[in-house]
């Protein structure tokens, strides 16, 4: 690195970084002919796994004007290097330690005369060593078994504790490239590539959460005593459900039958849920989806998470189509995890780990805190959740996830179909295992993978691996099944401006709330000829 140094109180001022050694040798021989000019050497970053942890470590930056004026980084010396993003960003206080300073007597022409006796020179001090609950081998496994070309993200953690195992989101990007300053190619080459790379699909990103999100429904009613495990609805599935003006589609066309809700759970069956959300109503569904924490953020120790989307309450859909301008419909879209709802893979990984645990969250880390904070709970019963965990394990052994079944384990999990207004479904998987006394839980999203069956077969890898299990013909088979989530979109209708349509006209195209039950109809299948 080359410096030209100032008068002070400023400091020297870089020049070139990363000098090669043909430059270094001229200057030298040079040196009476250029004052103030000085070489120093620097210490790197390396990171040995490149793209395996990218979005997780992060990178390093020169520090910006913008960042100096602020009292994180005001200390920082112009050309000094911070944390952009990923646990180089989240702590940087204590891993960047602090610069020494050497007092000299220079002379007029700026060459060195001797050490300063009347001023101690002041020692660097290193930063603090951090140590993650990253497990590195499982790091690389995900890594190496996500599936090529795809876009999407994978995050582990310990459903117990909180610790993250693994965070992996693709496609990513070589954090190397960064050290000593990105060359402007490559800086074109990932922030302009529509792929997205520097984004932390597991954090950073929201997805409707499709039939993951049926969980959360049962959990709900099963919480406020509408269902047990034995409940059935009163309109059996056969491909569809009329409600009021609009046919609300399952996404097996032939229909299911008559459902016990262990059996919807492990079916993912739209009707049983379409008919669930009627009875939570959009006031609980609401209210519980905000108190849970399906609105905010899982706070995860990584800079940039964002909160999930979801609705505020009934006056989020006054605002949105005006007062007494919607119904009860919106009841099943967000049953089965569609509409105004979009959550982070980070969020739903911790619905799984309350599932998979005693009910209660554990605040996702990276590197161990100092406390715990968040005691939210879900409020059921160990025997509501032992029942939960039946009806998982049964999607994969018998339902929507068979091609996730592992020789010798029991993992319990759900599928999901994230729909997508730009283009394919995304698809989901969350599972965790031993399902009885889960260690380890794993969710993935995959982007444009149609529907969720794309996404079984890393988590179970991922679970296997974790927990020593040698890969088995099991993990390798491929079951291909229909899409979990009904096939067309369920967004509801843009209404008309208020001051374009009398309320009279508008109970003709939407049937008031407490005609609910009247509108209910079955849709059965022309007979056979």
């Amino acid at each position: 690195m080359l410096q030209r140094a100032v008068k002070a109180p400023y400091q020297p001022a870089l020049v070139i970084a990363d000098v090669p050694f043909a430059v270094v040798s001229a200057l030298e021989e040079r040196r009476l002919e250029i004052p103030g000019l000085l070489i120093q050497t620097e210490p790197k970053r390396h990171y040995p796994d490149t793209t395996v942890g990218a979005h997780l470590v992060g990178y390093l930056g020169e520090v910006t004007e913008g960042e100096r004026s602020t009292q994180r980084f005001s200390a920082v010396r112009l050309g000094g290097l911070v944390g952009k993003d990923g646990l180089e960003r989240e702590y940087d206080d204590s891993l960047r330690g602090a610069e020494g300073v050497r007092f000299v007597e220079v002379s007029a022409l700026g060459h060195l005369v001797r050490e300063a006796e009347s001023v101690q020179t002041l020692e660097p001090v290193p930063g603090t060593e951090l140590h993650t609950t990253i497990d590195l081998d499982l790091q690389r496994y995900i890594a190496q078994n996500f599936p090529k070309g795809r876009r999407g993200a994978v995050l582990a953690m310990n459903p117990n504790t909180g610790e993250v195992l693994a965070l992996y989101s693709a496609p990513g990007f070589d954090p190397n490239a960064f050290v000593g300053g990105v060359s402007p190619e490559y800086w074109r080459s990932v922030n302009d590539n529509p792929a997205l790379p520097l984004l932390d699909r597991a954090t950073q990103a929201r997805y409707p959460p499709g039939s993951t999100w049926k969980l959360a429904v049962a959990a709900m009613a099963l919480k406020r005593g509408i269902v047990t495990f034995r409940t059935r609805m009163p309109i059996p599935c056969r491909g569809g459900l009329q409600y009021g003006n609009r046919f609300f589609r399952c996404w097996q066309a032939s229909g299911h039958g008559d459902l016990t809700l262990t059996e919807a759970i492990a079916q993912s069956c739209d009707v049983y849920f379409y008919q669930l959300g009627i009875k939570l109503g959009v006031t609980s569904l609401v209210e519980d989806g905000n108190e849970w924490g399906f609105r905010g953020r899982t706070g995860i120790d990584l800079p940039s998470e964002i909160p999930s989307e979801f609705p505020t309450g009934p006056e989020y859909y006054d605002r949105l189509y005006g007062p007494r301008r919607w119904t009860s419909a919106v009841a099943l879209n967000l049953a089965i995890g569609q509409g105004e709802n979009a959550q982070t893979l980070a969020n739903m990984v911790r619905l799984f780990q309350m599932l998979a645990s005693d009910g209660r969250v554990r605040v996702p880390y990276v590197v161990r805190p100092t406390r715990t904070g968040n005691q939210l709970s879900l409020d059921l019963t160990p025997e509501q959740l032992g029942g939960l965990r039946q009806a998982m394990i049964a999607v994969v052994e018998e339902g929507t996830g068979r091609s996730g079944q592992v020789a010798g384990l029991q993992i319990a999990g759900k599928t999901g179909t994230a729909q997508n207004p730009h283009g394919a479904s995304h698809g989901w998987f969350i599972g965790f295992a031993p399902a009885e006394k889960p260690e380890i839980v794993v969710g993935a999203i995959i982007e444009f993978a149609q529907h969720g069956t794309a996404a079984i077969p890393i988590v179970s890898r991922a679970i296997a691996h974790y927990l020593g299990l040698e890969e088995t013909a099991a993990t390798r088979l491929r079951v291909t099944v229909p899409t979990d989530s009904a096939p067309q979109p369920f967004q509801l209708p843009v209404l008309p401006r208020p001051d374009s349509l009398k309320l009279d006209s508008l109970r003709s195209i939407i049937p008031p709330a407490d005609t609910l039950v009247d509108t209910l109809r079955v849709h059965a299948p022309p007979p056979a000829r």
